[in-house]
């Protein structure tokens, strides 16, 4: 195992949660101290609500939609779960989380919480593709965008990256390593000096989340350019047909679905970006490719911009959609509905 007193230097490098860092401290900030539990907080009732909401089928939304919502968002309640609550916090808190020491079960967590964020990610490539389908091929529309596919679709993904991130079990000890250090787990001293385990875990952030920009970038570029062919199209039969170009419902019905589509796959592209490039970058470095290091603060934002995206769906939902806006301040309104009516 890799500890801080076989370092032969103070840079020496080693690896956590798929990156290379030094052992410098980087938990000890006032802002992450306050961050990450005000985060939790807000992340993990949002992310129950928007579950409790989406699964009423209110919100005027298909029922493939409200399923792929569904699972993005019971997804990012894990990672709040699983990275916030259980990795971040105890980090910034070492000296609450001693107990730790004695929880010897760090690479299984890292299995749970590697699986999650992949899912999480991947849950939103799919709720994509399914949602290019749905605009630009109408005859795979009935076919492919039903309820059973997505629940297919999410089956399926669940399981792959259960099974993809199997490997990080042999990679870690089952040991935690919290205190004074941004460690995760300890890791295993043959792992860190492997160049096997470094091609491994470069491939990981290859098919999270570089693979998964690029899917996104795409559909929503096929998606655009179909929007804007068709909309042309009918613009003009419209107003060939009437003499005029009056409102057409079905354009109508699908700027809503684009706005929804693009504003879930623009927040994950920009919240994620940091995170991508240090990871790219760093590993890159750490093998003698490229000459250029990046601050850890860059790793530290990115952590932070990341773990933001696990909360911002139900502002999304709350902006774009008029029902879900209309739900959730029926649930908001609840408890004081209660009360009134128990003092009465």
């Amino acid at each position: 195992m890799l500890l801080a007193n076989q370092a032969t230097t103070t840079d020496v490098l080693v690896l956590i949660g798929g990156h290379r860092k030094s052992n410098h401290v980087l938990g000890d900030s006032n802002v992450e101290r306050i961050y990450y539990p005000l985060l939790a907080a807000v992340g993990v009732p949002v992310n129950l609500v928007t579950i409790m909401i989406l699964s009423r089928g209110k919100c005027g939304l298909s029922k493939c939609v409200s399923r792929y919502l569904v699972a993005m968002a019971a997804e990012d309640l894990l990672v709040v779960i699983l990275d916030l609550i259980s990795r971040q916090i105890p980090i910034r808190y070492s000296t609450a989380f001693e107990f730790m020491w004695k929880v010897k079960v760090c690479n299984i967590h890292a299995i749970l919480l590697y699986a999650v964020t992949d899912c999480s990610i991947w849950f939103t490539v799919a709720f994509t593709f399914d949602r290019c389908i749905a605009i630009c091929c109408q005859k795979l529309k009935t076919k492919y965008c039903t309820e059973k596919t997505a629940t297919v679709a999410v089956g399926i993904l669940s399981v792959l990256f259960c099974v993809k991130n199997t490997f990080w079990y042999f990679m870690y000890g089952g040991v935690y390593h919290i205190f004074n250090s941004p460690w995760f787990c300890i890791v295993r001293w043959e792992v860190s000096e492997s160049l096997s385990w470094a091609v491994i875990e470069f491939l990981h952030y290859i098919i999270t989340p570089f693979i998964p920009f690029v899917l996104i970038l795409l559909l929503n570029t096929l998606t655009v350019r179909h929007v804007l062919v068709s909309s042309r199209a009918r613009r003009r039969l419209r107003a060939h047909s009437s003499g005029e170009a009056p409102s057409d419902p079905e354009m109508e019905k699908r700027r809503k679905s684009i706005i929804l589509l693009f504003v879930i796959s623009g927040n994950f592209i920009l919240l994620w970006a940091v995170f991508l490039l240090y990871s790219v970058v760093q590993r890159l470095y750490s093998l003698n490719f490229i000459p250029v290091y990046l601050p850890e603060y860059v790793l530290e934002m990115g952590f932070m911009l990341q773990l933001l995206s696990c909360c911002t769906n139900t502002c999304i939902y709350a902006v774009t959609q008029t029902k879900f806006r209309e739900e959730l301040k029926n649930v908001v309104k609840y408890p004081f509905t209660v009360i009134v009516k128990c003092i009465k």
